[in-house]
Order: structure tokens, then sequence, then C-alpha cells
């Protein structure tokens, strides 16, 4: 597993720039077992092995489902932009970066579980976790800038796939992190795998919000 997490972050040997083959059952199996690894440890705050258990299912979850909800538009945006001939190389970018997210995850779990035994508190917990998944996702925008660059380079139109695509998934993966939620459990929260409201749509309640704050209600 190290060997082929080294080889990914190095873009080396099946993991190397290219046209070729795309390996994706190793990218899955790198993204499976390190997202979960990871997870567990997030999960695990407040001493709750279950919450911990739910939790090293859903990051896994998290980035293979955003993935795979993203991958027929941008298919459908690729043959638009005339890419499709590239679109083989433009789909082992998207999944070595997020193999790529999972991997820096997974080699930041001493530290989240260092934060957690330091008695940090739930929102310590929730703000350490979240500044993990932001490091890690720049780890994952750099393997895909760097699968990128010959595309680019060969045709300037990729650039615009790639933003496409950036924003695609943000767009989502955060809605469907809101579904997922909780991720950080605490010891006044019931253990579950979806939390209450689970269903309703994050960009309402984030303008909801952002409205009553504004009228000050």
């Amino acid at each position: 597993m190290i060997s082929e997490a080294d080889g990914l972050l190095r873009a080396e040997g099946r993991y190397a720039v290219g046209r070729g083959r795309v390996p994706v059952l190793h990218l899955a199996l790198l993204l499976g077992v390190c997202g979960f690894i990871y997870g567990v440890g997030m999960g695990y705050f407040g001493s709750r092995p279950k919450q911990a258990v739910y939790s090293g299912v859903k990051v896994p979850i998290l980035l293979s489902l955003g993935t795979a909800f993203c991958l027929p538009s941008f298919f459908v945006l690729n043959t638009l932009l005339g890419l499709r001939d590239d679109f083989s190389a433009a789909m082992r970018a998207v999944l070595a970066a997020q193999a790529t997210v999972a991997v820096a995850l997974f080699s930041l779990l001493p530290v989240i579980l260092f934060v957690y035994f330091s008695n940090c508190n739930y929102e310590q917990a929730v703000f350490f976790n979240g500044l993990f998944f932001a490091l890690a996702t720049l780890a994952g925008q750099r393997t895909l800038s760097r699968h990128y660059a010959p595309l680019i380079e060969a045709d300037p139109r990729h650039n615009i796939g790639r933003w496409a695509w950036i924003l695609l998934y943000v767009f989502v993966v955060i809605q469907l992190a809101w579904v997922l939620r909780p991720f950080v459990g605490w010891s006044g929260m019931n253990v579950s795998f979806f939390r209450e409201e689970a269903w309703s749509n994050a960009y309402v309640v984030l303008m909801r919000d952002v409205i009553k704050g504004a009228l000050g209600l």
C-alpha cells in the first residue's frame, strides 16, 4: 500500500501522467482504504467506536460518490468542448486527484489523533478536521494540475474542462457532505449514519441563515 501511494504521489508507474489505461481498481483501493482509516480516526472523537465506524465508511463514500455523480456531466462537457478523445486522460487526472486526497488525509491521521488526545473540544475537533480536509484537497489539486498540464499545453480548452470539473465537484460534494453528516460526533449527539434533516438542501439552509443574519432575526 505504501509503495502504491508513493507511486501515486510521484505520478510514476501505473499512475504516470498520460493517456494509457486508467488504473481504476488501484485508485479505488487507495481511496477506500486510506479514506476509511482516516474516517475511523475522525469519528473517534469522544471515544465513540460506532460513530468511528460510520465515519470510516462515509469518508470514502463522500470522495467516490461525489466523483461518480459528476463524471457523466464531465464526459458530456468534454464532448461538447471537442475533447472526447482525451477523456481517458482527463478521467485519470480526476481519479488520481481523489485518491491523493484520501492518501493525504491518511497521512494526517496521527495529527488528528494527537489533537483529540490533547483534550480539545467539539468545535476544535470540527475545525481541525475541516483544516485537514482543506490541506488534503490542495494536495489533490496538485495531482490534478500535474496530470492536466500536458493536456492544457496540447489544447488550452482543457483548462476550461479542468475548472468546470472543480466547480461541478465542489457544488455536488457540499450537498453530499451535508447529507452524510455527522462525521465528528460528540457526547450530546445520538450516534447515527445520517443526521436529522439530512435530506434538506445545504444551499437553501445556508441562504436562509445568511438572510436571517442580515435581518438580525
